[in-house]
């Protein structure tokens, strides 16, 4: 008797857990979250910002890495504490997981919508924060891979594209500066997350501990709360909605399709291969100096710079990189986004190239930090306005996936950059040369890279029509279609 009441007690409380579970699925699911009349638009920018605002602080996690190294030792590294390249893989492996996860679950994102999606970027993103805790407080490095690693990136990968389309969708007209606003936010996020993190490792720290477990702890529940509010908020259109007043573009004379090209056509096209290549040179060129500024500047320069005024040349290119995301994606809804690469790719040459000039040449710190400033505000530009480029050429259906897969060109610039600028440093050194030449070989490399960039986006040209979809295509080529019957009505599913 009594263990048929334990078996129909677990079974009630399975189903309970079930019942719940679909309750909860249903709430997330995209068509729960289709806007009706009177939805403002401009709700789903902040929600997007309130999402990217968090995941952006993974370019602050290194405030965490110098504390690491003495936690054993509190007050400074001890027999068994974590050396800094050991520790170095955390943020690595977490840039990896963002790339591999943002293409591998880039057509789940547009099937299940924004709000199921930034959800489970919370969970992943807030719990990867936990796990990590965890493995501070057990000494565990493979917590730290596992948690703010792998969990943590797959989080930064879903909630980077969760709200891509979503935005192109309600801002037809205003692409650029639609994506723009939320991109920012992830170049901004370190601007918050930094002083966050020292705040927070100062209150907890004791004689006993440096205080990393809690800090983790509650920013993993500020930003999974923060997060989940953004997915509370956003909506999706009703199928066919546009802006009043709003005229589609022709498009054959604009760069800007009518039609969609299916996420698993993309890269059958030469367009996709030519935009890989214009957002990983985009990036190398910029990632690369955005990690070394600080020793860059110092050598260039000799002892002219300071460690101080190094540390503030890197946060005056941080505050270029989170303008240039909203400055330039907007500049891109006025002159189009294949004028604004090409303004990229041919200024960012002409500046790269005359780096050696003003910092070993000349020596004039201003127009060398002037430079690198413009420089910065470009390489955030191409993360903002590389969505409204893919939904100009492959239209806006599955625009989410496609982003989704570019970003891998992210992931090998991630690589390609920090190579070009700190390898061959090296090498220039160990050949006797000046440190403050040591980098000039490599910013006429960069160049290189930025006319190879600029012929690509010469190449682009409007998609070949035999890739495009019509309504019978779109439903048919769906990964996993829809049950419910073919005769839905307009505007029940974005």
């Amino acid at each position: 008797m009594i263990c048929f009441q334990s078996f129909s007690g677990a079974g009630c409380f399975v189903l309970w857990v079930v019942e719940r579970g679909r309750i909860i699925n249903g709430f997330l699911s995209k068509e729960r979250i289709t806007a009706g009349p009177g939805y403002n638009r401009w709700l789903v920018p902040p929600a997007a910002l309130a999402v990217h605002l968090c995941i952006g602080q993974a370019y602050a996690f290194s405030v965490f890495n110098e504390p690491m190294t003495r936690l054993i030792g509190i007050n400074e590294p001890a027999p068994g504490d974590w050396g800094l390249p050991l520790l170095g893989w955390i943020f690595s492996i977490a840039i990896v997981f963002l790339g591999l996860s943002a293409a591998i679950f880039g057509t789940w994102v547009e099937r299940s919508g924004p709000r199921k999606t930034m959800f489970v970027s919370a969970c992943c993103f807030g719990g990867g924060f936990l796990v990590s805790a965890l493995g501070v407080w057990t000494h565990q490095i493979w917590l730290l891979y596992l948690g703010y690693g792998v969990l943590g990136g797959i989080g930064l990968g879903l909630g980077y594209i969760s709200p891509v389309g979503t935005l192109i969708r309600w801002f037809p007209d205003r692409r650029g500066m639609a994506t723009g606003l939320a991109i920012m936010g992830f170049g901004g996020g370190a601007l918050i997350g930094s002083p966050l993190a020292v705040g927070l490792m100062n209150f907890y720290s004791t004689d006993n501990s440096v205080g990393v477990a809690p800090t983790f702890i509650t920013m993993g529940i500020v930003y999974f709360i923060s997060m989940c509010l953004g997915a509370f908020v956003v909506r999706v259109p009703p199928e066919g909605w546009q802006p009043e007043g709003y005229t589609p573009p022709t498009e054959q004379s604009s760069m800007i399709t009518r039609h969609s090209v299916h996420v698993r056509d993309a890269h059958r096209t030469p367009q996709f291969w030519f935009l890989w290549i214009i957002l990983c040179f985009n990036v190398t060129a910029g990632i690369g100096v955005l990690g070394q500024a600080a020793v860059m500047i110092q050598e260039t320069f000799g002892g002219a710079i300071t460690a101080a005024a190094a540390a503030g040349f890197v946060g005056l290119l941080s505050i270029f990189n989170m303008a240039g995301r909203i400055v330039w994606s907007s500049t891109s809804d006025y002159i189009g986004r294949k004028a604004t690469y090409f303004i990229f790719f041919g200024l960012g040459t002409a500046l790269y190239a005359l780096v050696p000039l003003f910092g070993s040449g000349i020596g004039s710190v201003f127009l060398f930090v002037l430079a690198f400033g413009i420089i910065m505000s470009m390489y955030g530009g191409g993360f903002a306005t590389i969505p409204s480029y893919l939904a100009d050429i492959f239209g806006t259906r599955y625009v989410g996936a496609i982003h989704g897969r570019l970003l891998t060109a992210w992931a090998v610039a991630g690589v390609l950059g920090p190579v070009l600028v700190n390898y061959l440093r090296e090498f220039q050194i160990d050949a006797g040369v000046a440190a403050q030449d040591a980098y000039n070989i490599t910013m006429f490399i960069m160049a290189g890279l930025l006319v190879v960039g600029f012929i690509c986006n010469l190449l682009v040209k409007p998609v070949d029509p035999k890739f495009h979809m019509d309504e019978g295509e779109s439903a048919a080529k769906e990964e996993k279609p829809s049950p419910r019957p073919s005769g839905r009505t307009a505007g029940s599913e974005a």
